[in-house]
């Protein structure tokens, strides 16, 4: 069970997009509620296959947007655990050239937990 009302509330969103677009907007909006709730760690043993998946997702993001806008990240969100044993790509039509070719222009956040994200198509709709 995620711990975090913020991130439990984005879990509980029906579809995948909707909820990487309101993590968006947190994090563009630099929203210090949930800025502040990131600094506590997650109970990770808690968790269960589809939160931890989840999770790997948009921690990949935050690390990243984090990053960008210059604030520290909490190193519980750079865990092991958030890591994907197999590449991860989240898109639906990507050939394999064009996963290739993510593989090298990813940022490093991404990289480390081998989720693959055009970070050019992570903008807010």
């Amino acid at each position: 069970m995620i711990g975090n009302k913020y991130l439990k509330n984005l879990y509980n969103y029906p579809d995948l997009d909707t909820s990487l677009n309101q993590l968006l907007e947190l994090l563009l909006s630099k929203d210090p509620a949930f800025l502040e709730s990131l600094s506590v760690p997650l109970d990770i043993a808690a968790l269960d296959k589809s939160e931890r998946h989840y999770l790997t997702i948009i921690f990949a993001i935050i690390d990243h947007q984090l990053q960008l806008l210059q604030i520290p990240v909490p190193n519980w969100i750079r865990d092991r655990a958030f890591c994907f044993d197999e590449p991860y790509f989240h898109s639906r039509h990507l050939s394999d050239f064009d996963k290739v070719k993510l593989q090298y222009t990813v940022p490093g956040p991404f990289r480390a937990r081998q989720v693959y994200l055009d970070p050019d198509g992570l903008k807010r709709v």
